[in-house]
């Protein structure tokens, strides 16, 4: 299987959200906050845009051949669309799940670190294509460009299924996110590098 990647251009931003939500539909905080399929099928599309779809004007969305896996990450000083996902989770997610899914998201923010670095929202590869080495090729491509430039990069794992692949790519845990009945999400930061 090809494992070239490539840089998503904004001619790809369907296919790209179309893998992540296929991605992340056995994701445990996902659907945990999405428990229903309909629900789901509905926002994802939605969410991902918001969370990382900034990486596509800055260059930062990958993808391998045919759309097959992707990640989305923010350079420095870039964040996620905080009012889209606050407008989303208000409308799709159930009352009683709002104040952990909110207390989540201000958790998350705590773990964030202070000094510039790359963050990754998300990355998926599409299941009917998973266990390729896809999603380390994803890793391999940017995590070269963090190096070359001396950067940090951070991602918080919300599948811990996952974070083995993001320990061999050099990623350390920093300890949990927690929140009510929602899955724990796993911080996870790799130091810059030269």
């Amino acid at each position: 299987m090809d494992q070239t990647v490539i840089t998503a251009k904004t001619a790809d931003r369907d296919r790209v959200i179309q893998t992540i939500t296929l991605g992340f539909a056995a994701d445990p905080v996902s659907r945990y906050v999405w428990p229903e399929a309909d629900v789901y099928l509905a926002t994802m599309p939605k969410f991902a845009p918001a969370f990382g779809g900034r990486g596509f004007a800055d260059g930062t969305a990958f993808m391998t051949e045919g759309a097959r896996a992707a990640a989305l990450w923010l350079l420095p000083g870039v964040e996620p669309d905080g009012d889209a996902i606050e407008a989303l989770i208000g409308e799709t997610v159930e009352a009683e799940k709002i104040p952990d899914v909110a207390a989540m998201f201000e958790e998350m923010e705590k773990y964030h670190p202070s000094e510039p670095c790359w963050y990754l929202p998300m990355i998926a590869a599409d299941p009917a294509h998973m266990g390729r080495g896809l999603g380390a090729a994803l890793m391999k491509h940017a995590l070269a460009r963090c190096d070359a430039d001396g950067m940090t990069a951070y991602l918080e794992s919300s599948n811990p299924r996952n974070i083995s692949l993001y320990e061999r790519h050099g990623f350390e845990v920093m300890g949990e996110i927690r929140s009510g009945k929602i899955p724990v999400m796993t911080p996870m930061i790799r130091m810059a590098r030269r």
